[in-house]
C-alpha cells in the first residue's frame, strides 16, 4: 500500500529532513584523504543526537539481512555501491565515497544521501558523479502529480544514456515516512506514462546508482552490494513530496 501522507505530516518528514541535511553538511565538511570512515559514522551519529533526533540506520534490520546495522551511516567506497559499514578504512585520494544516512525524529524517517570523490579523481570517475547527480536533479523533476512513477525511472535511465553510464541493476529508490522503507520501490529505469500514479501526498526516496561497468551486484560478507565487476559506482538520495505544485525537497536545510 502507498501511503498517502497528509500537510503536516510532510511538514514532520521535512523536520527531520532538514537535521539529516544539516549532518550530511557537517560529514562533507569532515571528509579528507585519510579520513576514517569509523570517524565518519562517530561524528554524524553524535550530531544527529544532538540535534535530538536518533540515526534512523543504528539497529536497523531490513528485510533479508541477517543482522541489525550497527552504524548511523553506510559509507560505500568505489565498487560498493550500498550499506558499506564505516570501518578504519582510511580515504585515500580517488577514491569514490558514498555516505548515506537516515533521521529518525518526532516519529518520521528521511533518507538521502551523496557521493564526493576525494582528491582529485580521473574523468571517468568525474563523470560518473556527475551524471549521478543530475539523475537525481531529472528524476525529482518528473515526480509531479499525474505523472506516473516510471517517469521517474525514464529520467534516470535517460541521464545515465546520456553520460555514457549504466544502472546498478537490483537496487531501487523506495516509499518512506513512518517507516524507513515503505512502497512503493522507486525504480532507476522506466517507461513514461507506466506503473503507479503519482498524487499529492506520496513521499519517495529517490536514489540514482549508476556505474562505469554492466551494473550487475552481488552481496558481500558484511552485507553490502559491490559491482560484480569492479566497475566504479555513486548515489545521490533525497527524500521528496509530491505536492499539488509539484515535487518538495525534504531533506535539505
Amino acid at each position: 500500500m502507498v501511503r498517502i501522507y497528509t500537510t503536516s505530516e510532510i511538514e514532520k518528514i521535512a523536520r527531520s529532513g532538514a537535521i539529516l541535511a544539516r549532518t550530511l553538511a557537517v560529514l562533507k565538511k569532515e571528509i579528507a584523504i585519510g579520513v576514517t570512515l569509523k570517524h565518519l559514522d562517530t561524528v554524524a551519529r553524535e550530531y544527529i543526537r544532538k540535534e535530538g533526533a536518533e540515526p534512523a540506520f543504528l539497529n536497523y534490520q531490513p528485510h533479508g539481512a541477517e543482522h541489525p546495522y550497527k552504524a548511523s551511516i553506510c559509507a560505500s567506497v568505489n565498487e560498493v555501491i550500498v550499506h558499506g559499514f564505516p570501518t578504519e578504512y582510511k580515504i585515500k585520494s580517488g577514491d569514490i565515497l558514498k555516505i548515506d544516512a537516515g533521521v529518525l525524529f518526532d516519529g518520521m524517517y528521511s533518507d538521502s544521501a551523496f557521493t564526493v570523490i576525494a582528491g582529485k579523481g580521473t574523468v571517468k570517475a568525474q563523470n560518473l558523479v556527475t551524471a549521478t547527480r543530475k539523475a537525481l536533479e531529472e528524476a525529482i523533476k518528473a515526480a509531479t502529480p499525474g505523472n506516473h512513477i516510471g517517469d521517474i525511472g525514464y529520467a534516470v535511465e535517460k541521464t545515465a544514456k546520456r553520460y555514457k553510464v549504466n544502472i546498478v541493476q537490483g537496487l531501487t529508490g523506495h516509499g518512506v515516512g513512518y517507516g524507513l522503507h515503505e512502497d512503493p520501490y522507486v525504480y532507476n529505469y522506466g517507461n513514461k506514462g507506466e506503473g503507479l500514479l503519482l498524487k499529492p501526498g506520496m513521499v519517495f526516496a529517490i536514489e540514482p546508482m549508476l556505474c562505469t561497468g554492466k551494473g550487475q551486484v552481488r552481496q558481500l560478507k558484511d552485507e553490502s552490494w559491490a559491482m560484480v565487476d569492479k566497475g566504479l559506482s555513486a548515489q545521490f538520495e533525497h527524500t521528496i513530496a509530491i505536492t499539488e505544485k509539484g515535487p518538495r525537497i525534504l531533506t535539505k536545510e
